[in-house]
């Protein structure tokens, strides 16, 4: 996706609050062998970016007065109440340069599981993203969770799925349950419990 942005000169709470009164929003571009840059958008622009899913999740190419480069999203400041972006920053990325960042998980087949047929049990969504390091060319857009074999009282973790080519998981606990099914009543399910594969298929090459 690609967004446009035009270097600023003038910084400061003063100044930052002027551009939004003319419907701009200040933001920075940093990292990569480059200096931190100030720069502005047009709100209307990045507002309407930000509500799709893949700008938070992908390479965006920022055109910085006629000058392309590529950066990621890093972080959003919004208005506490209003539909306002106050201020964005993003990270300049270079080929080579691994990143970390998260990207949406997609869950698939929940409706055909044992667990939801067979069962009448409901499927919870624990984790909505996945913090993942890799290089820019194989950032994926989601990572898809197959949910088709859960099993009555099944989790599915991290261990359970294949992280596409050049992916690996950024975090801690390789133990962090993505999905997890649960009685009508709302009950959470008993991890000790005996099935001890959690009802996850293996995850194929």
């Amino acid at each position: 996706m690609k967004f446009n942005a035009t270097s600023r000169s003038d910084q400061g709470t003063s100044a930052s609050r002027r551009l939004r009164h003319a419907g701009r929003v200040p933001a920075i571009v940093y990292g990569g062998t480059a200096k931190p840059a100030s720069i502005e958008l047009d709100h209307n622009e990045i507002y309407h970016a930000l509500r799709k899913e893949t700008f938070h999740a992908s390479i965006l190419t920022m055109d910085l007065e006629g000058k392309t480069e590529p950066v990621l999203l890093r972080s959003v400041q919004w208005h506490p109440y209003k539909q306002q972006v106050l201020h964005v920053d993003f990270q300049r990325v270079l080929a080579s340069q691994s990143i970390t960042t998260k990207v949406p998980l997609h869950f698939l087949g929940g409706d055909d599981s044992p667990a939801v047929k067979l069962s009448r049990q409901v499927i919870s969504h624990v984790q909505t993203e996945l913090e993942i390091t890799c290089l820019p060319a194989n950032l994926p857009l989601s990572i898809q969770v197959d949910l088709s074999l859960m099993v009555a009282g099944a989790n599915v973790h991290i261990r359970d799925i294949t992280l596409p080519k050049g992916v690996t998981y950024a975090g801690a606990d390789e133990n962090l349950v993505l999905a997890a099914a649960l009685s009508m009543g709302g009950a959470a399910v008993d991890v000790g419990a005996p099935a001890a594969d959690d009802g996850a298929a293996p995850a194929a090459e």
